[in-house]
């Protein structure tokens, strides 16, 4: 799928540190360095949303330049009430990671990362996806655009939804 100058792709084994920048992107998205590379990959509420990439039903895409640059990624994976993602539902709906690299926001990556996951868990059968934001993140208001609700709240975040069974 391309958007102006955005191309995504399905994510493979390979493209993990990708998904690892991505995902430092995420939780440091108002761009104070709240978490370092390596609180990502130690801290267990952070690297759960990657030890073990690919696992079993997970899916993922990533984002190029058209000169083939990666600069962002945006996956799914489901979690076991036990091992619980910040925007759990239930154990049958996979939880959204989506980041950004600087320089890159404002193209369209992040709509064209979240419509091929989108994609992707409908083509799955797939009844929603969830995801956790926090309160002042710009991204929001992609999310809603998207279709996602707020359901529930933890802490200084809300847990959102889209039902995939929606036309959105």
């Amino acid at each position: 799928m391309e958007d102006n100058e955005v191309k995504v792709r399905e994510a493979i084994a390979n493209d993990k540190s990708t998904l690892a920048l991505a995902a430092f992107e995420a939780m440091n998205w108002n761009g104070t360095a709240r978490f370092t590379h390596e609180e990502f990959a130690t801290n267990t509420d952070l690297s759960r949303y990657l030890k073990g990439w690919p696992r079993v039903g997970d899916f993922g895409v990533v984002a190029q330049t058209h000169d083939g640059v990666q600069i962002g990624g945006a996956w799914c994976r489901t979690f076991a009430p036990d091992d619980a993602g910040y925007g759990f539902i239930a154990e049958d709906i996979p939880e959204l990671t989506i980041g950004v690299l600087p320089g890159h926001r404002g193209i369209g990556a992040g709509t064209a990362l979240m419509a091929s996951l989108i994609t992707i868990g409908r083509s799955r059968g797939l009844r929603a996806i969830s995801l956790s934001v926090e309160d002042g993140n710009r991204a929001r208001a992609l999310y809603e655009r998207l279709g996602f609700v707020k359901v529930g709240r933890n802490g200084g975040s809300d847990t959102m939804l889209l039902q995939l069974d929606a036309q959105n």
